[in-house]
């Protein structure tokens, strides 16, 4: 009887399936796609974003959340750091395309790209991103 393919000790099926094969498994293709450029609506409106601010830095992910039920604008789409903090939205300006890909099962996220002060204002500018 041939138990190469039982085998967990070399190439056999069982050994590939207890990481001691050298065949190599192709990982999936994944990538992140640049899409938009725009700022944070509603910091204003965020309690304690003065003292949140210096924890925010350039670069810092931010995820993305659906909120079909919102009052003001179906199409709403809440930014939230690493942290679950609510930051403010995606402007509504900007977030049809969005909501309809969200919708659509696909993963959007930002990336910090500035942070500044405009008087009692936080300005937070951010790259949106596709993951695919």
């Amino acid at each position: 009887m041939d138990n190469s393919l039982i085998n967990t000790e070399g190439n056999g099926l069982m050994g590939l399936l207890h990481g001691q094969g050298g065949l190599t498994v192709p990982q999936p293709f994944e990538r992140d796609i640049f899409l938009f450029d725009c700022h944070i609506a509603g910091t204003t409106h965020v309690e304690g974003i003065e003292e949140l601010e210096p924890y925010l830095k350039i670069d810092d992910r931010v995820n993305f959340f659906r909120e079909p039920d919102n009052g003001y604008d179906p199409n709403a789409i809440v930014i939230k750091n690493s942290d679950g903090v609510k930051l403010g939205y995606v402007p509504m300006a900007d977030n049809v395309v969005f909501s309809r890909l969200m919708d659509a099962g696909k993963m959007l996220f930002g990336k910090i790209s500035s942070k500044e002060w405009d008087g009692t204002w936080l300005k937070i500018d951010i790259k949106i991103y596709l993951h695919e």
